[in-house]
């Protein structure tokens, strides 16, 4: 992480991205197990060669700006595969499932071995990475569902006390 020894004999703080990077193919697998016993069934017709490279893409995407603490790589992903995922019909809760598998599979890895003193950090770090990429997909999808034109539902048979209430043209 960012700290230094400040004397001799003081260990040096665990190195997040270095920690993940050694432990790459046992959080790519817990993830991509996840990822399968999801059932996202778009992820399920790419088939398990596309949705491990696509596991690994966003692996070292995540690796890489814990080292260089830097969110506009991120940005640019996250906004261009909600382009692509949106265009292919993938629902937004399938995306977020793969970021989710992928960020329990950092967050079990970075809990087992960082060392107490040094956990908040560490999974701070993790989290922010995470939550930026989220936030940048969540609000790209929301953009590009806004220039779709969605049907409305009426659901004013759910609720009691509508009879008689006429439900305008825009929510039918």
């Amino acid at each position: 992480m960012g700290r230094r020894p400040g004397s001799v004999g003081e260990k040096e703080a665990v190195n997040v991205a270095d920690l993940l990077v050694q432990r790459r193919s046992t959080v790519l697998e817990s993830s991509f197990a996840a990822m399968r016993s999801s059932g996202e069934t778009h992820y399920e017709m790419a088939g398990e060669t596309a949705t491990q490279q696509r596991l690994a893409d966003l692996f070292d995407l995540v690796v890489t700006a814990l080292r260089e603490r830097q969110l506009a790589q991120v940005s640019a992903y996250c906004e261009t595969l909600a382009q692509h995922r949106f265009e292919e019909g993938f629902g937004i809760s399938e995306v977020q499932t793969a970021f989710n598998a992928l960020e329990r599979a950092m967050w079990d890895c970075v809990v087992s071995e960082v060392p107490p003193d040094e956990l908040a950090e560490a999974v701070g770090l993790v989290a922010t990475v995470f939550g930026f990429g989220k936030d940048a997909l969540a609000r790209r999808y929301v953009s590009l569902a806004s220039h779709r034109r969605v049907p409305t539902l009426d659901l004013t048979a759910m609720f009691g006390g509508t009879d008689g209430v006429t439900v305008p043209a825009f929510a039918r």
